[in-house]
């Protein structure tokens, strides 16, 4: 499992972004995997950030959010100028980023979806995120996760 990249993992290489890949034993029992996550790397919790697909108007969009939030719909939505958003179904979100969910990574998605990362990213030199499965981390600084996803930075977590 360790050895095997993924596209976010291919990305980064790709585009020469310095950046640290972590693993860990998934436990299929636990119920938070960003939770799981920061426990298992020793990681403060607000520098690991999920992944989550909402539906924007019928367009899919994705809010990265630190895992002890909540993604906060509304604002989700007017930061890509829309009017409501509800979470995606995760069939299709799987179907759009070409991950599974649980293992989600904003960085080498099948399509190219709008993204936006929660402002309190910009607080931390390095922030951790899905390195596209379960079990995998890829710590790098917020700037260059912005960049590679073109992602918007506004306050979307509650």
């Amino acid at each position: 499992m360790a050895g095997k990249g993924t596209p976010a993992t291919a990305l980064l290489s790709k585009k020469r972004i310095e950046h640290t890949v972590h693993t860990y034993e998934h436990d299929p029992r636990h119920e938070s995997y960003g939770t799981e996550a920061a426990e298992a790397l020793g990681v403060a919790p607000e520098r690991v950030f999920k992944t989550l697909v909402a539906d924007v108007g019928g367009k899919l969009t994705v809010g990265v959010v630190p895992v002890t939030a909540q993604l906060d719909l509304k604002a989700l939505a007017a930061a890509v100028g829309g009017k409501k958003a509800r979470m995606a179904d995760p069939s299709a979100a799987q179907r759009a980023t070409g991950y599974v969910v649980g293992g989600i990574s904003p960085l080498g998605q099948r399509g190219s979806l709008p993204v936006v990362v929660d402002t309190s990213a910009q607080r931390f030199d390095t922030v951790l995120c899905s390195g596209g499965r379960r079990g995998l981390e890829i710590e790098l600084a917020p700037a260059d996760l912005v960049r590679l996803t073109g992602a918007t930075v506004a306050a979307i977590a509650c």
